[in-house]
C-alpha cells in the first residue's frame, strides 16, 4: 500500500491554530498543544458571554427604569405591576430608553401604574404603625 503523507494537510490546519490565536499572549499563541488549548477556552467563553450579555443588559435596564421609579417615589415591582394590571405591554428595554430620553411619556407611564386601584388598596389596606 502507498505511504500517505500528511504535512500539507498537518500545516493547514496548524496555520489555522495560529491565525485563530492570534493577540493570545506568550506560549498561548505558538506552541501549538497550548494554543489548541487556549482557542477551545476561548471559543466556550465567547458562546458563554454571548449569553450573559443579554442577561446583564436586562439587569441594566431593569437598574435604570428602577432609578427613574424611586424618584417619583415608586417602586420598580410596584411600577411592572401597576402596568401589567393596566393591560401595558412593552418590553424592559422600551422602558428603560423612556426613562432615558424620554421623561414625559415615562412620567404618563408612572401616572398610569400608579393610578391603577389595586395599588391604591392594597396600600390603604395597610394598618398605620401604632406608638405605644
Amino acid at each position: 500500500m502507498a505511504r500517505v503523507k500528511r504535512g500539507i494537510i498537518k500545516l493547514k490546519k496548524r496555520r489555522k491554530l495560529k491565525s485563530l490565536t492570534k493577540g493570545f499572549r506568550g506560549a498561548r499563541s505558538r506552541r501549538i498543544k497550548t494554543a489548541q488549548e487556549a482557542l477551545l477556552h476561548s471559543l466556550q467563553y465567547a458562546f458563554t458571554d454571548r449569553r450573559r450579555k443579554k442577561r446583564d443588559a436586562r439587569g441594566l435596564w431593569i437598574i435604570r427604569i428602577n432609578a427613574a421609579c424611586r424618584a417619583v417615589g415608586l417602586s420598580y415591582s410596584r411600577f411592572i405591576s401597576g402596568l401589567k394590571k393596566q393591560g401595558v405591554v412593552i418590553n424592559r428595554k422600551m422602558l428603560a430608553e423612556l426613562a432615558a430620553a424620554n421623561a414625559p411619556a415615562f412620567q404618563g407611564l408612572i401616572e398610569l401604574a400608579k393610578n391603577n386601584s389595586d395599588t391604591k388598596s392594597k396600600e390603604s389596606a395597610r394598618p398605620s404603625p401604632q406608638k405605644a
